[in-house]
């Protein structure tokens, strides 16, 4: 937790390029995520072996879970990033269609 804590506040600066919002994470945000990801991905890889392996079916499973709460909470700590900066500056700027947009991605989030 103490290192998702540090994360926030310094990762999301939506700025228009062309069309496109981008977001601009720190290196140490930016190697975090990667990090987390690159981890789940190892997890994918391990979870297509046990398959090919024919495991047992409820290993198979756990592993998922494990894998689906992984990429939980890397969702959660990108929306919390989201919100405190991108969210925030948007708002500040004027601009109240960012909590419609939040909205749509929080339900896209929870399903």
């Amino acid at each position: 937790m103490e290192q998702e804590e540090a994360m926030v506040g310094d990762s999301c600066h939506g700025q228009v390029e062309g069309s496109e919002r981008k977001s601009h994470h720190s290196a140490k945000v930016k190697a975090n995520l990667v990090a987390r990801l690159n981890r789940i991905e190892g997890q994918v890889r391990g979870i297509k072996g046990m398959i090919e392996k024919d495991t047992y079916c409820d290993n198979v499973l756990n592993q998922i879970a494990a894998v689906q709460s992984a990429l939980n909470s890397v969702g959660k700590l990108l929306l919390e990033n989201h919100m405190k900066t991108c969210v925030v500056e948007r708002i500040q700027e004027g601009d109240p269609e960012i909590l419609d947009e939040l909205l749509i991605t929080v339900n896209k989030l929870m399903k």
